[in-house]
Parts: C-alpha cells; structure tokens; sequence
C-alpha cells in the first residue's frame, strides 16, 4: 500500500471515533507482531491519522488456539469499530458461568450473565475462537495499513529508533510498539536485559471437540444447549468448558500441575491424551446417591461423570505451559520511541480470562491518545500518558487473575469447603434476584470474582476511550505545553517503508 492509498484508506474512520480527531502530524508507526494485540494497535492508530507497518515473523497471517471471550469491556469497542455483525456471526453469547466440585459436578457457584450483562453494561459478552477473532481484526486493519511477513525482528535500536530484520533490512520509524507477545524481544529493550519467565507451576490441556458429540449423549447435552462457562474445580487444577463457532464446537482447557522438564511457553506443543486422561482419573467419579448434593446436581441439569465422559471424546490435545512475569516498572523505553503493549508488558494468566482484553484496551487508548499528536516532540509525552492511564488496571488485572489460580485449586479441606460455602451464598442470591427478589447478600470479596458486582463493574464497565477522553480534559493542555514546537521534517524510512 503506497502513501497515497494508506491516506485514502484512512479516511474511512468512523466519524465518531475520537470524536472524529485525527493527528495533524503522520506519524510512521512500526508495530512489531501481527497479533491481537498488534492488529488492534495498527486498525487504531491508522485511524488516528498515522502510517502504520506491522512486522510479522510468520510466514503467513493466521492464529492459532482455541477458545478466547470477548466481556463487555472489549465489546463494546469492537462495536464502535464496525464488527458487531461480525462478532455476532463468529460468537457464543455467554449466558451464565457455572462453579462446579471436581469429585461430583455439583454446582456450587453460579453468576447469570446473558442479557443481564447487555441491560448493566450495554455490550454483550461473546465466547469466540481465537482464529476467527484474529481473522475478523486483520480484516479491519489491513485495509489500513502494510503489514509485512517473513520479518522477524532480530534487534533493536530504540534511540533512533530502528529495527533490524532477520534478513539484515534496517527499518526506520518515528515510533515503535511492541506487540510481539510473551516472549518479546522488544521488552527486553525496556527492561534494560534478558528478562526470563518464571514457571507457575501448571500447564494447560487444551483441545476442541465438535458439539454434535456432545448432543448425542443426554449427560453432555446441557454444556452445549445452556451456553454457559463451566468450571470444573479440583485439587491442584481446574478445568474450563464452553460452546464456540456458533455452538459447532466445544473448547475444553484443562489446567494441571506442571510435570514437564525445561518446558517452553508454547501453543503448540503436543500433548499425550493418555496421559491427560490419567491426570483426571478421579474427577466426576464421586455419586453421592440420594444425597442433598446428588439431588441438586440433578436439578441443576449436572451429571456425575460429565468430566469422563468429554475427557473420552478428546481427539488430541495441546499441553501450554503456563509461565509469569513480575509487573515492569514502566512499559516505555528512556528514550521515549519505545512502547510495549499487551502480553509483552503485562501477560496475564488464563484464569480470568481477559489477557487479550487488557491488549485490545491497550490499543484503543494509544489510538485515542496519538489523534491529538501535531509535532513529533509530542511522541514521548502522548506515550507516558498512556502508561498512566493503562498501568494500574492491566497490573490489578495480571493480580486478579493470578488470585483465582489459588481460588480454584485448593485442595480438600477447611479452606475448599470456606470457599465453597462463599459461592453458594452468592448464587443462592443470584437466584433470588433473578425470581424478582432483592439481593440479600454481601458479594463484595466473594471467592465466585463474576459474582463480585464492584470488581465486574470495575473490569466489564470500563471504556477505554471514555477513560482517555476524562484524562485528556485534565492533562491534555499540560501536556502538550510541554512539547515545545519545532519544525516538522520528514524522518527518512527504509526503501521498503517509503514504497508502502
């Protein structure tokens, strides 16, 4: 895409988009990653008037994994961008999650979602595939902008600041972000050093199994029709199930202790399905006849060897070691040229779902934010104001989803039957509220996080924009006295990036 069709095809933003404001400087924009993460980067900031290159390592465009949830926070400005229609073609619309006993399918906690979500938050949360969610966002920011394959970042020089490539090509820039995912080279660069994950502990089975297996047995049948999140919680793991591609598949991940010998971070590792099965041999095998707890699972559609019975239908499975890192001081190199976004900042853990939300945040605030740059002075300041105004949430949230890790994986004891209780108090309430009783129950620090209305307002209410828009009135003047004006001069690119 030359200049002239990179301006063309910019002018296609929505109107309302940062209130229709668009930088009166072009920036040239390296995004490193053609991730999530990075796709939402490069749509947002072309929007905001900027020429925006991606370097991908890969080959080919694609993505790979299973399950991933669109909440309410992310909908909503996948929305604003133009795919609803999209989002509502490839996704599940989650109507409720469901806590259950490892040993007997008993459900001790659930939270309605469905259109109680869309009526307290306005935007509906989906349950996607992870392909299809990658698919729909290239095909928005493409158009956009030069996304190039077979470039894979070899250094960097953040000062100039520059990339080299693989293939010894210098690319220039007036800015650039990192969007290269948990194992980034560019983060390093911030942190000043080689930065290495540590291990959690746990790995993660993951795989996918048509639906219609599911429907032709009475037991499973219900984990496909009732379109609900189902957590299977046990000692030292947890199991996670729901319906994706408009019901057409089941996704199960399965977290485990981690047995594996110098492991990597990795989607793609093959996992053994007899081994997986020998890991949950004990899980929904407990029938507790005639029993309050068997009498429940009953009523709420349960079935004793649920767990069994979808184990069995598994084909194959990826096994993802699940690695961390500590929160980073700062997410801009010194030199201000720098950025890091999503999963090379701040990658989240699984257990709450919301790692591609937090870099999809990301992006919107950088795209929001670089609508106001009118001189490249600005650069450093516009970045700093996005670090402050994203840090504190994605770091709480990278901490939130730690905390269900320890939630979901007690062991038998005091401390699960405390837990267990907590839950079942909070979805006894929920039951109340929804025959048309009043709340009676404190949910505030409840161990069901979704049943905790303040942190579900706090992570399902938040509009990335509205929060840049609320800053901008406070700061934006400030800030941008303190750019002082100077000159704009065209910045030299790479051959490869003037052609584009």
């Amino acid at each position: 895409m030359n200049a002239q069709q990179s301006e063309t095809a910019g002018s296609t933003q929505p109107d309302h988009l940062y209130k229709g404001r668009r930088a009166s400087l072009p920036l040239n924009i390296v995004v490193i990653g053609c991730g999530l993460g990075g796709l939402a980067a490069a749509y947002c900031l072309a929007q905001a008037g900027h020429n925006i290159t991606i370097l991908e390592a890969a080959s080919a465009i694609g993505d790979i994994g299973a399950g991933i949830q669109s909440s309410p926070n992310v909908s909503r400005l996948l929305m604003r961008w133009g795919l609803g229609p999209q989002l509502q073609e490839i996704g599940v619309k989650i109507q409720a999650l469901s806590l259950k006993r490892w040993s007997n399918d008993e459900v001790v906690g659930w939270t309605p979602l469905g259109n109680l979500i869309d009526k307290e938050y306005g935007f509906p949360f989906y349950l996607l595939h992870r392909a299809d969610f990658h698919r729909v966002l290239y095909e928005a920011a493409e158009p956009h902008c030069n996304i190039r394959v077979n470039s894979r970042v070899v250094s960097v020089d953040p000062s100039k600041p520059s990339v080299t490539l693989a293939s010894g090509e210098i690319v220039y820039a007036d800015l650039l972000i990192g969007a290269d995912g948990v194992k980034s080279v560019t983060r390093e660069h911030v942190v000043g050093g080689p930065d290495k994950p540590r291990a959690t502990g746990d790995a993660a089975y993951r795989a996918l199994i048509p639906a219609e297996k599911l429907l032709q047995d009475d037991d499973l049948r219900p984990l496909v029709e009732k379109m609900e999140s189902n957590i299977w919680m046990g000692p030292g793991g947890h199991i996670v199930g729901y319906t994706i591609r408009a019901k057409k598949e089941f996704n199960l991940v399965m977290m485990h202790p981690d047995d594996t010998e110098g492991g990597i971070e990795s989607w793609t590792a093959e996992g053994n399905v007899d081994k997986m099965i020998e890991t949950y041999k004990g899980w929904n095998t407990t029938l507790v006849t005639l029993s309050y707890t068997r009498l429940m699972l009953l009523l709420n559609g349960g079935a004793a060897r649920s767990v069994q019975k979808l184990l069995a239908l598994v084909p194959s499975t990826l096994n993802w070691r699940l690695m961390d890192r500590d929160p980073l001081p700062s997410w801009i190199h010194k030199d201000g040229k720098l950025a890091l976004l999503g999963d090379s900042c701040h990658p989240m853990l699984p257990y709450r779902a919301q790692g591609s939300a937090m870099a999809i945040e990301d992006a919107a605030v950088l795209g929001n934010l670089f609508s106001h740059c009118s001189d490249r002075s600005q650069i450093a300041p516009l970045l700093y104001a996005y670090q402050s105004i994203r840090y504190h949430r994605a770091t709480a949230t990278q901490r939130s989803s730690s905390l269900n890790r320890f939630i979901f994986h007690k062991p038998d004891g005091p401390e699960q039957e405390e837990r267990d209780r907590e839950m079942r108090a909070a979805k006894e309430d929920a039951l109340r509220v929804a025959r048309g009783e009043k709340s009676t129950y404190t949910l505030t620090g409840n161990s069901n996080q979704w049943a905790d209305k303040t942190k579900s307002d706090i992570q399902f209410g938040y509009d990335a924009d509205e929060e840049v828009e609320k800053w901008w009135l406070v700061n934006g003047k400030r800030l941008m006295a303190l750019a002082p004006s100077i000159e704009l001069k065209p910045r030299v690119m790479s051959s490869a990036n003037r052609d584009h």
